[in-house]
């Protein structure tokens, strides 16, 4: 597959060397891209680029480095990267999807609400910090939410 979207129903974005493999919530399939060209791809889909979603998340949340987007608000589709997204082992994972993640030896083990998992080469520090940028940035969403449809 060449064009993906992410979609209300994307789990993860896992960097492979020149592809990504996708997880969906009844699917799961390789895409000849890295994964920050997916992400790229979604938020210019969604009418705007990956690093104006991040200029967007510096705005509301100040986290500047490693920053997790909202890709589509509306839906309130959030995705955090696992490493810098200039590198290209950078993957990506839905906030909203995550049922919980462990240890796993060296390794992080991401289960999903669906009950699919990912197995990350990355410290569980790592992962719990981007779970709090993530989770901050959709507090200050909803906030905002909330207060836009207060004031009708």
């Amino acid at each position: 597959m060449e064009n993906y979207e992410i979609n209300k129903d994307t789990l993860a974005l896992i960097a492979l060397k020149d592809k990504t493999e996708v997880f969906e919530e009844n699917d799961h399939f390789f895409v000849n891209k890295v994964a920050t060209e997916i992400m790229e791809a979604s938020c210019q889909y969604f009418g705007s680029s990956l690093s104006g979603r991040q200029k967007g998340t510096e705005n509301l949340i100040g986290s500047t480095y490693k920053a997790p987007v909202i890709v589509e608000e509306s839906n309130e589709i959030i995705f955090f990267p696992t490493e810098s997204p200039r590198k290209e082992e950078c993957s990506w994972i839905s906030l909203q999807k995550i049922n919980k993640y462990f240890r796993m030896g060296d390794k992080i083990v991401v289960e999903f609400k669906n009950g699919s998992r990912v197995v990350l080469d990355l410290s569980y520090g790592k992962l719990d910090n981007q779970v709090m940028r993530a989770t901050r940035l959709e507090s200050v969403l909803r906030g905002r939410k909330y207060e836009k449809n207060s004031f009708k």
